[in-house]
């Protein structure tokens, strides 16, 4: 039988985080030395830390919120394909990996993932790229990167691009170890009801596995 992939980067106080940014930490507030039954941890985070989705109010004041969307579109089949010779997602790079209709697509970037190092650059979508794959009926795209635009962008062109044409974002999966190819996958949100973005879990398994 074979196992779920975890392709989530692990969640601690050593993560890389945005700019700025609230980084996350991990600290046990209540010990059971002292409590005498349970320890107790509490967690402060940014919404966009480690692995994690969008939700359009990230990009869009008057954008749906995490408990707007539709949770379906986190489960269900999706392909793996490898861009890492290729420095933009855009339509002539997916098509050359690309070509059949698919809900949702992981991409694998030249980004090494590095869950401790913030990237500098890395490889946007672009809005002929957003087009392609809505072409294909993609709902959902996944990258290695912390976004799906550049990390200096201020127009994140490809964020609007693929909200143009109702396309979930998922960002930071890990997939260095991940030969392409067709799988399942899981990548489900919190239940955060105003939120801009969550932090997820995302696992993966080959297709045609039985449980």
């Amino acid at each position: 039988m074979m196992s779920w992939i975890d392709i989530s980067q692990p969640l601690t106080n050593h993560i890389a985080h945005w700019p700025e940014d609230q980084p996350f930490i991990y600290e046990t507030t209540v010990t059971k030395a002292n409590s005498g039954s349970v320890n107790i941890g509490r967690i402060t985070t940014s919404t966009h830390i480690g692995t994690h989705v969008d939700a359009p109010f990230h990009y869009d004041t008057d954008g749906r919120r995490i408990l707007d969307l539709d949770i379906n579109r986190y489960i269900g089949d999706c392909t793996v394909i490898d861009l890492s010779g290729y420095d933009a997602i855009s339509a002539a790079a997916l098509q050359s990996q690309l070509t059949e209709r698919v809900e949702r697509v992981l991409i694998k970037t030249s980004l090494p993932n590095n869950p401790e190092h913030f990237p500098e650059n890395v490889p946007g979508v672009t809005r002929d790229g957003a087009e392609y794959l809505n072409s294909l009926g993609v709902k959902l795209i996944g990258v290695d990167t912390p976004s799906v635009d550049d990390i200096s962008s201020k127009a994140l062109e490809g964020h609007h691009a693929l909200y143009e044409h109702d396309i979930y974002i998922l960002e930071n999966v890990m997939l260095d170890n991940v030969t392409p190819g067709n799988y399942e996958l899981i990548a489900l949100p919190l239940a955060l009801k105003d939120a801009d973005g969550s932090p997820v879990r995302a696992v993966i398994r080959p297709k045609g596995v039985v449980s």
